[in-house]
């Protein structure tokens, strides 16, 4: 329900965000009692699902982990399903739990400001409309707001990001120069090749892409998966990507044996749907496999080597009028362009001015990078905490479970505070974390390379955890009180002599 009141509503949480992340703490905070509004700047619930609408937008990881623990579905349609029937899971789960009716749409955030006489956050929407929260919940993510790289542009065609899909557009016997070869362009780009008359791939880095173990699930699987398979598939599936996620940092035997037979399988893959040697070459990484995300497609190299479509990896120098001109001083015509350039993952609660004790802004406190107590709380920043923090993406598996580890953690704090109480970590304990995380990704595959989880401009990698999910979920089964500090409000004091 859209709301453009300007009355200022009191509620004991606020939760910024209605994607899987906001709503899964929603319910865990409300199953402590307490009073929760979960406000959201779109006109719906749905996070990433709700903006990712390109052609054959999908999950890369398989359906029955990437779902609420608390909510399984043996109606799933696939292994591996598209945007519509995510968004529709999430919608219904909400529903039918009850937390539809805690958001209010149409809120965009732009300030959360802690004052500190009375332990109460001030939220501030771009309408004018104002909460009163005794804590926050930012659950806006790492993936969502897009990035469009500042190269010089004339365009005059239809241009757009694929998180900002324009249907309106239509691509049929058109000229398309896509920029971008990462998650997101390895799906709409096989889903519009077949429309455009003339496809132009511009490629920065080529990306590991691994066979797709793909499959629909028909009635008889369904079946199977309401008496007891989903289970036993949810489990298998976890049990491989906590192998995967283990190589990334060092991790086993058995886990870097994973890492090296995912290598073999891209090598086949390409040389097995990409029959031109030159292509090849350019569709080989020249980083180490891991550093970024690795990619599933049983169609993306199928695509590239289409006749009609062609990859550049000459640096673009600026769009012109009429198509993209490259380094190399050559000009691909274009009609429409698309950018598939990703998000701005390290710039946490971008675009929300927060100040929290003394009136310190977290902008100046994440200066040399974001940071923070199991990537869930910041010091100078009580009774604020962050879902899918710093810290807490994942190179493999479902970013659910670290959603729902990090949601109890929360509720367990949020259940020991009273009026005007606030708890705060300690500087020493969120050091000790950001010491141990850091050491751990110097040696890890990501370091060895740039990528989104890096941020570039303090040398950190800011949004990946450097283990398993099972490691964090223990770490975070329950709260260590001691790494807290506890005050009650500091009420304003009177002027001397009154």
């Amino acid at each position: 329900m859209a709301s453009t009141s300007t009355t200022r509503a009191v509620t004991r949480a606020v939760v910024i965000g209605a994607g899987f992340g906001g709503l899964g703490t929603a319910r865990a905070l409300r199953a402590q009692g307490v009073e929760v509004v979960v406000l959201e700047r779109a006109d719906a619930i749905g996070g990433v699902w709700r903006d990712n609408t390109y052609p054959d937008a999908a999950c890369d990881v398989p359906s029955p982990l990437y779902s609420w623990s608390w909510a399984p579905n043996p109606e799933w349609p696939r292994r591996y399903s598209k945007q519509p029937e995510i968004l529709h899971y999430l919608r219904r789960t909400a529903a039918d739990e009850g937390l539809t009716d805690l958001v209010r749409t149409g809120q965009e955030v732009v300030g959360a400001t802690l004052d500190e006489s009375t332990g109460t956050w001030h939220i501030t929407c771009a309408d004018g409309s104002a909460y009163d929260a005794d804590l926050v919940v930012s659950a806006v993510g790492q993936l969502s707001n897009p990035v469009i790289p500042p190269i010089p542009s004339t365009f005059a065609g239809p241009t757009f990001h694929s998180a900002q899909w324009r249907h309106d557009v239509d691509l049929t016997g058109r000229r398309v120069a896509v920029i971008g070869t990462g998650a997101s362009a390895i799906q709409f780009v096989p889903g519009i090749v077949e429309a455009v008359a003339h496809l132009d791939v511009f490629q920065r880095s080529a990306p590991y892409v691994v066979p797709k173990p793909d499959q629909e699930y028909g009635p008889r699987y369904r079946r199977l998966l309401q008496r007891g398979l989903l289970d036993l598939e949810r489990r298998g599936i976890f049990g491989l990507s906590e192998q995967l996620n283990a190589a990334f940092t060092g991790g086993t035997r058995r886990s870097r044996v994973l890492l090296r037979g995912l290598r073999l399988a891209w090598r086949a893959h390409l040389r097995r749907q990409v029959p031109n040697p030159a292509l090849r070459r350019t569709l080989t990484p020249d980083a180490e496999i891991g550093c970024k995300r690795i990619l599933f497609s049983n169609d993306w190299y199928p695509a590239l080597a289409r006749d009609h479509v062609a990859v550049h990896t000459s640096g673009i120098s600026r769009i012109e009028s009429d198509g993209v001109r490259t380094a190399d001083g050559t000009l691909h015509p274009a009609d429409v362009l698309i950018w598939g350039t990703g998000f701005a993952a390290t710039s946490f609660l971008d675009g929300i001015e927060v100040r929290g004790s003394g009136g310190r802004t977290l902008a100046d406190t994440w200066a040399q990078g974001a940071r923070a107590h199991l990537g869930v709380m910041v010091p100078g920043f009580p009774n604020l905490f962050v879902v899918y923090g710093p810290n807490t993406n994942l190179g493999g598996s479902s970013i659910i479970a670290m959603m729902e580890a990090q949601a109890a953690w929360i509720a367990q704090v949020a259940a020991r505070l009273g009026e005007g109480r606030l708890a705060d970590v300690r500087p020493e304990a969120e050091r000790r974390f950001d010491d141990e995380t850091q050491s751990r990704l110097a040696t890890s595959t990501w370091a060895t390379c740039e990528s989104w989880y890096r941020d570039d401009s303090v040398g950190r990698i800011t949004t990946n955890w450097p283990g398993t999910v099972r490691e964090y979920q223990r770490r975070t089964a329950r709260v260590y009180w001691n790494d807290l500090a506890w005050r009650s409000a500091r009420p304003e004091t009177s002027p001397e002599g009154a």
